[in-house]
């Protein structure tokens, strides 16, 4: 169906003024959205220029489907348009309120050895499923209001150049860690995008505001940000802790710290954080005390218990051999500090040869790893 099909089938009005989706949005849980079009044709050569350089590590999918990603047509025939939503994660709980910075309180959880560090954003529920549902909703009540509509719902789980499309619709602007950021909402939000036929208003993109500020390449762990606005993926610790499959390279992982499951520090430098938007939504708050829990308490899970513990979880994709690969690293960075005393050194050791049988050989050569790096 043509533009100017689409413009007679339904009423003009609806498409015209689009305040009526935002108010939609926002009684949904939704920071915001706005509109963008389809043209990707900039992103794309980029995109391809970040594959021929190999910085998505082993993460194939993003090679094997780079021609959809610069083509949301091809995702959805008949689209024109994107709708970008943004919905706010920093979870509005006891913790953070009574804290003077909570970037400051989640800093202190990195430097402290024996505590097991979750990205923020999956201590809760499976944001996948939280958006897309909330997302669907949203695109019914549109379909309501135009009478016809042709769509299709993406939450990070398909070819979408989401930061692109993003930023093309004013959203926020690309730091130089690359995720978006919002002058209202610093960056601690998930992103979501709704593909249509019809042809609503386009929203102007707005200017960058990093400007001489390089904290969150300053303080990436391991050099991940090589410069600014390009990203190395095969350094990220989220990548190696998550999408990443085998062996963590050795010269990583004593840069890796406690970090077991994503990595938040470039986003805790951020000054632009200082706005971070507190959830309305319960979903997101921590579950199983993953904002507490050490890697000991984590460690001694089995895998019936790591299944049944994470149900609903993002982190219950990467199996229970992963989830145990990333905390022997963890221990094994801890069994280095010095402010640990003999006793719990010593308790950390056993607890690693009492695991060592029953895990596979990947496993295995990370325990090894960190008993030898306790020595």
């Amino acid at each position: 169906m043509t533009q100017e099909k689409i413009t007679t089938a339904i009423s003009v009005d609806w498409i015209q003024d689009i305040s009526w989706i935002r108010d939609a949005a926002r009684s949904l849980g939704f920071g915001d959205i706005r509109v963008s079009d389809t043209d990707l044709s900039q992103a794309s050569e980029r995109l391809k220029e970040w594959l021929k350089a190999g910085r998505h590590g082993d993460m194939n999918y993003m090679s094997e489907r780079a021609h959809l990603r610069a083509n949301p047509a091809e995702l959805q025939p008949g689209t024109i348009r994107v709708i970008t939503a943004r919905m706010d994660y920093l979870p509005d709980n006891t913790e953070i309120r009574q804290s003077v910075d909570w970037r400051d309180m989640e800093m202190a959880k990195v430097e402290n050895p024996t505590q097991a560090v979750v990205a923020m954003y999956a201590r809760g529920r499976d944001y996948h499923k939280v958006l897309r549902q909330r997302l669907q909703t949203l695109a019914e009540e549109i379909q309501k209001k135009v009478g016809s509509l042709g769509y299709r719902v993406f939450v990070d789980s398909g070819p979408v150049m989401e930061v692109e499309l993003a930023q093309k619709s004013g959203l926020g602007w690309r730091g130089k860690h690359t995720l978006l950021l919002n002058r209202e909402a610093g960056s601690m939000f998930f992103l979501g995008e709704i593909l249509v036929d019809v042809p609503f208003p386009v929203d102007e993109p707005i200017t960058s505001h990093c400007g001489e500020c390089s904290a969150c390449i300053n303080i990436c762990p391991t050099g991940a940000i090589t410069a600014p606005y390009q990203l190395d993926a095969r350094r990220c610790i989220s990548y190696l802790t998550i999408e990443h499959k085998g062996s963590i390279p050795l010269e990583l992982r004593s840069l890796m710290g406690n970090r077991i499951y994503g990595c938040d520090d470039c986003q805790l430098a951020c000054p632009w954080n200082k706005f971070a938007q507190m959830t309305a939504l319960p979903d997101f708050l921590p579950r199983h005390g993953l904002d507490q829990a050490s890697l000991l308490d984590l460690w001694s899970w089995s895998e019936e218990d790591f299944l049944s513990r994470h149900e609903g979880s993002p982190i219950r994709r990467i199996g229970y051999q992963a989830w145990l690969r990333n905390l022997a690293v963890g221990i094994g960075n801890a069994l280095q500090a010095t402010s640990l005393s003999k006793s719990q050194k010593e308790q950390i050791r056993v607890a690693l040869i009492n695991k060592r049988v029953s895990v596979s050989p990947m496993v295995q050569e990370h325990i090894d790893w960190a008993l030898n790096a306790g020595l």
